[in-house]
C-alpha cells in the first residue's frame, strides 16, 4: 500500500495516482487456449504456460464432438515457500458450488449449474504434476458431469457397431475386459470412466478412448505393459497408464450402447444371465451429484439407457468373457 505521504505528493503533483494492486487481487490472466475433455469445450485462462502445458497433457488428444457452452476455467499459479507435495484435499458440495481445499495455496471452487472452475494451483503443486492434474486441474469435469453429461462407472467397446456398457465394482475386470475385448478386434470408447449423453434416445456414450489404465496385477496378462511404470498413490489407485494410439487398437470417442453387461468374477462360474434393472438403476444413480434439476436430466438420462438388455456375465477367464460377449453381440442372447 502506498503512504499517505507519497498520496500527498501524487495528489499534489496533479499526477495520476498509480495505485498498487490489491493485496487480495490475483495476478493477470493473459494466457488462455480451448481443450475439449470428453469431446466438451472448456476454456482455460491462466498466468503460466506450465499450467496449459498440463492441460494439454491431460485432454490434447481429445477433439470437439458437442456444441455445448464452453466450461470456463480460470487457473492462477501462484509462488510458494513450501517444497513437498500437498496433502490430498477435503472436498465439499454446498450447491450450486463445489470447494476442493488442499491447503491455503490450493484450492479450487467449482459453480456446477454455471459452468466455471476457479483455480488457485501452487508452484509446489505443480512440482508434482500427477497430483496437480488428479486432485485440482481435471475438476472442471465435474461441470462436465452435472450440466452436460451423466457420469456412469463402467467401461465400453463395440463390435460390428454394437456396443457392450461394461459396469462393476472396482476390481471386477472393467479395464483388463475392455482392453483384451480391443485385442481381440473390438472397437474401444473407455475403460472406466465413461459419459452418458443426456440429450436424445440413441443411448450414447462417450469415454477417454486415448489410454487404458490397469491394476498393477494386469501385467501378468498382458506382457506389453510389464515395462511400463505405476502411477503413485498421489495420482489415485495405483495403476499403469498405456496410450492406445501405441497399441494399433481401433478406437472410437463416442459408441451406442446395445447391451448393459455387470461384471461379476465372485461367482465362481462362466454364465451370462438377465440382471436386475432396478440394481442397475441404483449403481449407476449412487455416483450423480449436483442441483436437483441437473439431477432430473440425468435419471431420465439413465432410464432411457436402461431400455437396453441387462446382463450379469459371471466369469474367470478372460478369454472365455470375450467369446460369451461376442456371442451376446452377434445373437443377442
Amino acid at each position: 500500500m502506498l503512504t499517505i505521504e507519497q498520496l500527498e505528493a501524487a495528489c499534489n503533483g496533479s499526477e495520476p495516482v498509480q495505485l498498487p494492486p490489491h493485496v487480495v487481487d490475483g495476478p493477470e490472466l493473459s494466457l488462455q487456449a480451448m481443450y475439449y475433455p470428453f469431446g466438451f469445450p472448456v476454456e482455460v485462462k491462466s498466468n503460466s504456460s506450465q499450467v496449459l502445458e498440463q492441460f494439454e497433457k491431460m485432454w490434447g488428444n481429445f477433439v470437439k464432438q458437442h456444441d455445448t457452452e464452453p466450461i470456463r476455467c480460470e487457473v492462477q499459479l501462484i509462488e510458494s515457500s513450501l517444497t513437498d507435495c500437498p496433502p490430498e484435499p477435503t472436498y465439499r458440495v454446498m450447491l450450486p458450488l463445489m470447494i476442493v481445499v488442499a491447503d491455503a495455496d490450493n484450492y479450487c471452487i467449482v459453480d456446477l449449474e454455471g459452468g466455471r472452475a476457479r483455480i488457485t494451483i501452487s508452484d509446489a503443486a505443480m512440482r508434482h504434476p500427477l497430483y496437480a492434474q488428479y486432485f485440482l486441474l481435471a475438476l472442471p469435469i465435474c461441470s462436465i458431469a452435472t450440466r452436460c453429461a451423466t457420469p456412469v462407472h463402467a467401461a465400453c467397446v463395440a463390435l460390428d457397431g454394437r456396443g457392450v456398457l461394461m459396469c462393476g465394482d472396482s476390481g471386477a475386470g472393467k479395464s483388463t475386459l475392455s482392453y483384451a475385448c480391443a485385442r481381440a478386434g473390438w472397437t474401444y470408447t473407455g475403460d472406466d470412466a465413461t459419459f452418458l449423453l443426456n440429450g436424445g434416445t440413441k443411448r450414447m456414450v462417450t469415454g477417454n478412448c486415448h489410454q487404458v489404465r490397469f491394476r498393477p496385477t494386469a501385467m501378468e496378462l498382458f506382457q506389453e505393459i510389464g515395462d511400463r511404470n505405476i502411477t503413485p498413490r498421489a495420482a489415485g489407485k495405483p495403476s499403469i497408464e498405456l496410450p492406445t494410439a501405441l497399441m494399433g487398437i481401433a478406437c472410437a470417442p463416442t459408441m451406442r450402447v446395445d447391451f448393459i453387461v455387470f461384471l461379476n468374477r465372485r461367482s465362481g462360474t462362466e454364465q451370462l444371465v438377465p440382471y436386475s434393472r432396478d440394481v442397475a438403476r441404483q449403481f449407476m444413480r449412487q455416483v450423480l451429484f449436483g442441483p436437483a434439476d441437473s439431477l432430473a436430466l440425468q435419471y431420465g438420462a439413465i432410464e432411457r439407457l436402461l431400455t437396453a438388455p441387462v446382463f450379469e456375465l459371471r466369469y474367470t477367464g478372460v478369454n472365455w468373457a470375450i467369446d460369451r460377449l461376442r456371442t451376446l453381440v452377434q445373437e443377442g442372447q
